[in-house]
């Protein structure tokens, strides 16, 4: 569980407006509660009496004003004023007390919790999945860090989440590199190798260019991976030895990236797990009459054609990825319940895909539309294709995380291989978690790494400001368990730029769970960011240290809650915030 530190008023004004609406005739109406984009129009604003206004009949501003009356009838407590504007919207103000207990709250650090919207609900989110034997390239980078943030926000509000990696451990490609590696190979060199991978890469390689001149080198590859599936006991050595070396970069990749995993020891389930589940699920294909044959092969074909058929047996009677996947939702759906939600962050490419996976699954009787889920992401671009080492085609992630903590230490003269490792890092999963995950992502290193702007840097340096000004409080006789508690509202007026602070504070835990029930990481980053900018302006534009000790508590109170929301918010998407830059 997180912290939230921040109460959630958005939620109980959403709750008072559902009480009122009957009253006013307004039914059957989910009442949206937004914030306004100019602060002058109120912390909260809603449309309630636009959308009420045609269902009853009545002028919205007529329905505004009587929506205002009963509101301001309840006497809420956390409402200032609440005022009506054309052509029907009704905006809200939080009182100064309000705002500033939500404060006290943030920095005594047991405000209320997020809000457990998940609660009793459970989910596998499988993400990341790279190839045995394979570059794990930058390509794979998307769905690790957008998969990652997705279930840390799922798990913030509540759900039981399982992080699956669903390895691509087999197919016919292990016939190719058992081949290749028994005929150009040394099996003692790739096991002494510090990075094994980019051996059995160049191998792959070499048999496709081999098998370009002598074809049937491709049959040699497709009878080795029949061995492999009768349980040959050298094609399962070397299959072995693959994934295990495969694992050596893998491990060293994860642990630079902080992610993990929970199913199979932390491993995840490859496909290779499924190679014994997979005939029963033919069977029931068959049984339920959704499979058929042509020319040899056998496929479902979907009602009124919805969707091109989907291929389940190749006519040698080889599996395929359709075959593991559907072998895979079925033991998902076994082991966890019929209610589990599956949730696939793959690229957009694979749409059409999984829209024929997850039909397949609906007409088998498995699971409910709503319980499958595909998170699109698009494609790394590059601004200069020279910002990393390549072989051939290949951008290696190994090379880019490299590249990224050399330049962080660039930086600044002072910067730790800790702090770079966590600047870089976070640097480019900022990049990828501050957009929609389908949009596409120029990489571009003098974007990625600025202190400016809309940028990782920028965040963590917002959060190492807030924790030096708090450490130098300590030199003015200013104690981090004081804080909030050493300044009386009644002493305080508000400046706007500090409201403005006060209240992005109070939107924390609407935001995340927003963002959770969405899978929208980029709206948690949306929201650090305006709350750094504002703190930024704040701190350019207001003494801190050098005022009277009651303004000097309360903006090293805000000092303190921007940077702990800061913090939490960062660790939400899976980045670090060191305490110096």
């Amino acid at each position: 569980m997180y912290n939230c530190f921040a109460m959630n008023t958005k939620q109980q004004l959403v709750s008072e407006l559902r009480e009122v609406a009957p009253s006013l005739g307004i039914k059957d109406i989910n009442p949206q509660v937004e914030y306004p984009a100019d602060s002058s129009h109120g912390d909260y604003s809603t449309n309630i009496a636009l959308i009420g206004g045609k269902s009853t009949g009545k002028n919205p501003m007529d329905l505004a004003l009587e929506i205002k009356e009963k509101l301001e009838e309840r006497k809420i407590a956390f409402l200032e004023k609440i005022e009506v504007v054309k052509p029907g919207f009704i905006n809200c103000w939080i009182t100064k007390e309000e705002l500033l207990n939500n404060l006290i709250n943030i920095v005594k650090g047991d405000g209320e919790i997020i809000p457990q919207n998940g609660e009793g609900r459970e989910v596998v989110i499988e993400y990341s999945s790279p190839n045995i034997a394979k570059p794990f390239t930058i390509g794979h980078l998307r769905s690790t860090i957008i998969g990652d943030a997705v279930a840390n926000l799922l798990e913030a509000i509540g759900w039981k989440v399982h992080r699956d990696n669903h390895l691509g451990d087999w197919g016919t490609q292990f016939g190719k590199q058992i081949y290749a590696i028994k005929t150009w190979g040394n099996e003692e060199e790739i096991e002494n190798s510090e990075h094994p991978m980019k051996i059995l890469v160049d191998l792959y390689v070499k048999f496709h260019e081999e098998a370009e001149k002598n074809p049937k080198l491709e049959d040699e590859a497709r009878e080795w991976f029949k061995k492999l599936e009768n349980g040959d006991e050298e094609a399962r050595r070397l299959w072995q030895k693959c994934v295990d070396w495969s694992w050596k970069e893998f491990d060293r990749i994860y642990n630079e990236l902080g992610v993990r995993f929970t199913e199979n020891d932390g491993k995840g389930y490859g496909e290779s797990f499924f190679d014994d589940k997979m005939a029963p699920v033919v069977s029931e294909l068959e049984e339920k009459g959704l499979l058929k044959e042509s020319e040899g092969a056998k496929l479902v074909f979907f009602p009124q054609d919805k969707y091109p058929p989907l291929m389940i047996m190749k006519k040698d009677g080889t599996t395929l990825y359709a075959t593991r996947d559907l072998a895979t939702d079925k033991f998902r759906v076994d082991q966890y319940g019929k209610d589990i939600t599956i949730i696939n962050e793959v690229g957009s490419e694979q749409s059409l895909y999984f829209q024929q996976l997850f039909e397949t699954e609906q007409l088998l009787g498995w699971v409910k539309k709503e319980q499958r889920i595909h998170i699109k992401h698009g494609l790394y671009r590059f601004k200069d294709e020279r910002m990393s080492t390549r072989t051939g085609n290949v951008v290696w992630l190994d090379d880019v995380l490299e590249e990224a903590v050399d330049r962080a230490k660039k930086l600044g003269e002072d910067v730790s291989n800790e702090t770079a490792k966590a600047v870089g890092v976070g640097a480019i999963k900022w990049n990828d978690l501050k957009r929609e995950a389908k949009q596409d992502i120029l990489f571009d290193w003098d974007d990625l790494l600025t202190m400016q702007g809309n940028s990782g840097p920028y965040l963590q340096y917002t959060f190492a400001r807030t924790q030096s000004i708090l450490r130098k409080a300590e030199t003015v006789n200013f104690k981090s368990d004081s804080i909030g508690f050493k300044f009386q509202s009644s002493e305080i007026t508000l400046q706007s730029e500090e409201r403005d602070l006060l209240r992005l504070l109070t939107r924390f835990a609407d935001t995340v769970g927003e963002a959770a029930e969405k899978y929208a990481p980029q709206l948690v980053a949306s929201y650090l960011f305006d709350l750094a900018q504002a703190y930024n302006l704040f701190y350019q534009k207001f003494p801190i240290l050098k005022k009277e000790e009651s303004v000097r508590n309360f903006r090293l109170s805000l000092t303190a809650a921007t940077g702990q929301v800061i913090k939490q918010g960062l660790s939400l998407l899976g980045i670090e915030s060191p305490e110096r830059m």
